[in-house]
């Protein structure tokens, strides 16, 4: 017997409500400005009428305290103009979950760590988004800045990025719904759980909800599918759970089912199974921490190797999306503080962050610095010597040309620590990086794959998922350091 999540009658006429009271303050609104514009016509015409007429003569009342008019009070009620909803997002896809099928892991070389997802090292207002709602000051701090266009485009403009990229992710968002799956699934580089949770992310890196008016059906789908996926194996977040990267899989959608309860929460929009899917996921994580601190494959907790640092790093943004839902989660900041002093302990010469703390995975260099860095910023060690380390590092050695040689795993770290940092460092990054990646993007609003060692990246939907999320990164999150 499958579950399958689906809105209830009670939540689906709750979102048709908000669409009809949009529709109607949309129209009632529209009635007012004509009304406006014609009275403003209509004075304008007039005037010249009176302009030369005779005076009147007037005669003073004998009254010696003659009554004063009242003047009129003015109440202005007006208020801004919502977006118009999509009629079609009342209609809900319910996920289909596919069998479980092995997906075979390439060789790679065991001196060297790729950085792809899945080989034997390494992943290697409900109508904001594109329409411009205003902020929403009852977001979490980092998060409000990322529900108004006005409020993106004043901060692509204050970090120093251009108007553009905010057409840009629009069309990548718009390529990404095209190629969704009907059960709300992308099934890219046969990872559809992780690649589904990272189309999503770009999706609410913009502030797009179920009630979104482009994108809500399709945020709406992925949501759904990630819950039938939960509702399906007990709070785990892959089809495959038999594989052993599938702890990659779940971190990523926990990531990604957090923030969309936190978005969902705030413009009371009804989700059902997604608070009980977080919770679920949230708890899975917490409980299949290595004693190291930090996770390994399959959720080994017996084993010696402890897990490695890019497994650390995702798991960390997990918890802290699913520390921001307010939600209970017995253990969560002691297991996230184990977390971080397991990055410290990969810590090589210079301060940088190697791939694992013990044996080869140590001598792996320092393929994960930028996401050591972030995740000490997200978890309020910013400051600390290790992490200004990690900054200095990924300013001296940064190089990035799409077409060259441009790793996206390390970037997407990378442009959210250094954006984070701010000052000289975050402006060297963007001029050498953002403009180049932005030019990358193709017609269709999709990237290619990047050129040199692409890190066993195999689809336009992983690079595509990345190239968003760091697009984004000028509003997505404020600056920890802010």
């Amino acid at each position: 017997m499958s579950l399958h999540a689906t809105t209830t009658p009670e939540a689906q006429a709750k979102l048709d409500a908000q669409r009809r009271n949009a529709s109607i303050s949309s129209f009632t609104i529209a009635i007012l400005f004509c009304a406006l514009i014609i009275a403003i016509l209509f004075y304008i015409a007039l005037k010249p009428i009176f302009k030369n007429n005779e005076p009147i003569l007037t005669y003073a009342s004998t009254s010696e305290t003659p009554d004063k008019p009242k003047k009129p009070e003015m109440k202005n009620e007006v208020t801004k103009k919502p977006t118009k909803p999509s009629s079609s997002i009342s209609k809900v896809i319910t996920a289909s979950i596919s069998s479980p099928i092995s997906i075979p892991v390439p060789e790679t070389d065991p001196t060297e760590p790729s950085l792809d997802f899945g080989d034997d090292e390494d992943f290697g207002d409900p109508n904001a988004g594109s329409s411009g709602s205003p902020s929403i000051p009852f977001l979490p701090r980092d998060s409000s800045k990322r529900c108004s266009k006005k409020d993106r485009l004043d901060r692509l403009k204050k970090e120093g990025g251009k108007e553009d990229y905010e057409d840009q992710v629009v069309n990548a968002l718009r390529w990404l719904q095209k190629n969704q799956a009907a059960d709300g699934s992308w099934k890219a580089q046969g990872k559809p759980v992780a690649m589904t949770g990272l189309a999503l992310l770009a999706y609410l890196g913009h502030c797009e909800t179920p009630a979104s008016q482009e994108f809500g059906e399709t945020v709406q789908n992925a949501i759904i599918y990630l819950i039938n996926v939960s509702q399906k194996n007990g709070g785990k977040l892959a089809t495959n759970t038999a594989e052993k990267h599938w702890c990659y899989e779940h971190a990523i959608a926990t990531y990604a089912i957090a923030e969309a309860y936190t978005l969902c929460k705030v413009f009371k929009i009804p989700m059902p199974g997604l608070e009980e899917s977080v919770q679920a996921a949230g708890n899975h994580i917490i409980g299949s921490q290595h004693d190291s601190g930090g996770w390994d494959y399959a959720y080994d907790t017996s084993g010696t190797r402890g897990g490695d640092t890019s497994i650390a790093c995702w798991h960390l943004q997990a918890l802290k999306a699913c520390k921001t839902t307010k939600i209970e989660f017995n253990g969560l900041d002691k297991c996230a503080k184990k977390g971080i002093k397991y990055l410290e302990g990969a810590k090589n010469d210079k301060g940088t962050i190697g791939y694992g703390t013990t044996g080869n995975n140590l001598a792996h260099g320092p393929t994960m610095t930028p996401g050591g860095a972030l995740c000490f910023q997200q978890w309020g060690k910013g400051n600390r010597s290790l992490t200004r380390n990690a900054i200095k590092w990924i300013t001296s050695t940064n190089e990035f040309d799409y077409k060259k040689k441009a790793n996206l795993y390390m970037h997407y770290y990378s442009s959210q620590a250094m954006i984070n940092t701010r000052g000289k460092a975050w402006t060297d990054y963007n001029k050498k990086t953002m403009a180049n990646l932005a030019d990358a993007q193709n017609p269709d609003g999709s990237w290619s794959l990047p050129g040199g060692a692409a890190h066993g990246m195999s689809s336009k939907h992983y690079a595509t998922c990345l190239s968003t999320l760091m697009m984004e990164v000028y509003y997505r999150f404020l600056p920890s350091s802010e």
